[in-house]
């Protein structure tokens, strides 16, 4: 499982013009699920990125969670996020999980989160989104549940 967290200071999805998440202050989640990916993954994943460090505290150093600064998070999928473009010019997306396996995992994930104390705003899984965004950084991080990177 991968994710590219953004600190952000807004953050909106809309779905042929109706927002199905928007959070004021937090994180956005891009989340692509691998299909290997099971309960392991989406619990490690899920509690690294809440207790992720990437917010500044009174002395401006990324110091603080998403709950210390009581931040939600936008959970967007994204199966790009599995994308292999190492060969050629077009990614390729083998192992990227099934549309039914995914979205199972997908909603782990959010509920994992929600568990753990945090607000939880979602894309439409399968849809085709329109994400706005404000990046409060701009800090993006590359999160593999596998630790590949």
């Amino acid at each position: 499982m991968r994710a590219v967290v953004q600190r952000v200071s807004e953050a909106c999805v809309t779905v042929e013009g109706a927002v199905t998440g928007a959070i004021e202050h937090g994180l956005l989640v891009y989340l692509g699920v691998d299909r290997d990916d099971g309960e392991p993954d989406v619990a490690y994943l899920a509690d690294k990125i809440r207790h992720l460090r990437v917010f500044p505290d009174e002395s401006d150093r990324m110091n603080l969670d998403i709950a210390q600064v009581r931040g939600s998070v936008l959970v967007v999928s994204a199966f790009t996020v599995q994308a292999d473009a190492r060969r050629g010019r077009r990614p390729a997306f083998e192992t990227a999980a099934s549309p039914d396996r995914a979205v199972v995992l997908y909603e782990l994930f959010c509920d994992a989160l929600r568990r753990l104390g945090i607000q939880v705003e979602r894309g439409s899984f399968g849809a085709t989104m329109d994400v706005r965004s404000v990046n409060a950084g701009p800090v993006c991080i590359l999160l593999e549940s596998r630790r590949a990177f």
